[in-house]
């Protein structure tokens, strides 16, 4: 782990931790709280590391220390679930010495419904002896190389809701770009990312444009796409918007997201059959975590059945407005809009009189 200022975060990540790693190694780039104190009670080694604004440097030393076959990272805003750590002591106990990468589910923290609003896999466990490296200063990564494998224990980011790293990572951009360095096409994709995050959406929407011209990867393509419709969507250019949208089916089949968004124009242009097309549509969608894709379980079942609800409603054919209603009650029982739909659906019919 690279860490530096989490005493509200740390220790709730280690503690979680105890009797599935032979060795925790943490690295401090610099904290002026009390991360270092919590750092010793839990970890075999604590090392500090001078930070020159590049991630991948420090991940890069935090890995060095290491003296274990297989190493594993986390981020302290991370915690392993009491089911994937079951998951994980069974995985270790098959790590077989010849696999270079284990990817792993990356997972936002479930809300009260059970429900992770967002998954995807990422290279977590990585064989010592592969040689692998981080590269990329900002958004740093390994590259996919050598024998890979998928596993379904996942790790989970419970991110503080009032933490923010707003144009922290713009800054580390902007440094790198006045020292010469070029961004690569996967750094110019999450330089687009930083730069709509933060609120420009004009100059995101030209790089995203500019990344779409170059020979990225697919799945940031496809993203790359919603996210330029989005920043489009900021900027009221509704025809672009819808542009960028259908440009995601040059690089493939519609996805759930893309489908809920086109959805989303006709129902805003009074279309609502196109609407109605569209959100069937996402419900046919199998999403696959497992592509690299960020994938949001909620653009695939709780949210289009939503708005089938509304849209047939709007249409009179209430049968199917309440029908789909309760698909949705099923996937979020807790949901202030499904409860609200329910009630009023309730208020709709027919009052039985008591000597009935």
């Amino acid at each position: 782990m690279i860490v530096k200022n989490e005493e509200e975060v740390l220790a709730r990540c280690l503690s979680g931790t105890k009797d599935i790693f032979d060795e925790i190694i943490i690295v401090d780039t610099g904290s002026a709280d009390h991360t270092r104190e919590i750092a010793e009670r839990f970890a075999d080694t604590v090392a500090e590391f001078c930070w020159r604004d590049d991630f991948s440097a420090a991940r890069n030393y935090s890995f060095s220390l290491a003296h274990t076959d297989y190493i594993m990272w986390m981020d302290a805003d991370d915690v392993i679930a009491p089911e994937d750590r079951a998951a994980l002591i069974r995985l270790k106990s098959e790590l077989d010495g010849e696999t270079d990468i284990y990817m792993l589910p990356y997972r936002a923290a479930p809300d009260e419904d059970g429900i992770s609003p967002l998954v995807y896999y990422r290279e977590r466990i990585i064989r010592r002896k592969s040689g692998l490296s981080w590269t990329g200063a900002v958004h740093e990564t390994l590259p996919l190389a050598g024998k890979i494998a998928y596993r379904d224990a996942a790790v989970t980011h419970k991110k503080p809701p009032e933490r923010s790293t707003a144009f922290r990572n713009l800054f580390l951009y902007a440094k790198q770009f006045a020292h010469g360095t070029m961004p690569d096409e996967r750094q110019k994709f999450y330089f687009a990312r930083e730069l709509k995050d933060n609120g420009l959406y004009d100059t995101a929407a030209s790089v995203y444009e500019a990344f779409l011209c170059g020979d990225g990867w697919t799945e940031n393509k496809i993203c790359a796409c919603r996210d330029l419709a989005d920043c489009y969507k900021r900027l009221h250019k509704r025809q672009k918007r819808l542009s960028a949208l259908f440009r995601s089916f040059e690089y493939a089949p519609p996805r759930a997201e893309i489908c809920c968004d086109i959805g989303e124009c006709c129902f805003e242009e009074g279309d609502l059959d196109g609407a109605v097309f569209w959100y069937k549509l996402a419900l046919n969608e199998k999403p696959d975590a497992r592509s690299g894709a960020f994938v949001m379980p909620d653009y695939s079942g709780f949210i289009p059945c939503l708005w089938l609800c509304v849209c047939f409603d709007r249409l009179g054919k209430r049968d199917k407005a309440e029908y789909y209603n309760e698909q949705a009650g099923k996937i979020r029982p807790h949901d202030k809009s499904y409860l609200y739909n329910k009630h009023y659906f309730e208020n709709l019919k027919p009052k039985v009189k008591d000597d009935e």
